[in-house]
């Protein structure tokens, strides 16, 4: 079982970059892919971005892809979500979310484990 915190969320504006962490806590973080998640007011909950268990293989929604960057240290049970060029469209609530799997790849299916979301606001 793994425990997800996430932080680095805020209120910034058009343009701007943020930096989101998700924390990990167990002592099989590596054997888990890891998958970021965003939910806008009155949307469905969509995955933006995916990381394989080595970090070798990612994934990026359209909406994202040549902004944000995922990545991981499996050392210090974290991934990261850089977010640059940042739009009003990509207000929403950011979650980080486990998947245990015995294969290196990024996962787009249903993740087990969730962290409590960070919010992250962008301003026009």
């Amino acid at each position: 079982q793994v425990q997800l915190v996430e932080s680095g969320g805020g209120l910034v504006q058009t343009g701007d970059s943020l930096r989101l962490s998700c924390a990990a806590s167990g002592r099989t973080f590596s054997t888990y892919a890891m998958g970021w998640f965003r939910q806008a007011p009155g949307k469905e909950r969509e995955l933006i971005a995916a990381i394989s268990r080595s970090g070798g293989k990612t994934y990026y929604a359209d909406s994202v892809k040549g902004r944000f960057t995922i990545s991981r240290d499996n050392a210090k049970k974290m991934v990261i979500l850089q977010m640059n060029s940042l739009k009003p469209e990509d207000t929403a609530v950011y979650s980080c979310a486990a998947k245990p799997t015995l294969y290196n790849s990024w996962w787009a299916g249903d993740y087990d484990y969730w962290g409590q979301g960070t919010q992250v606001t962008v301003s026009s």
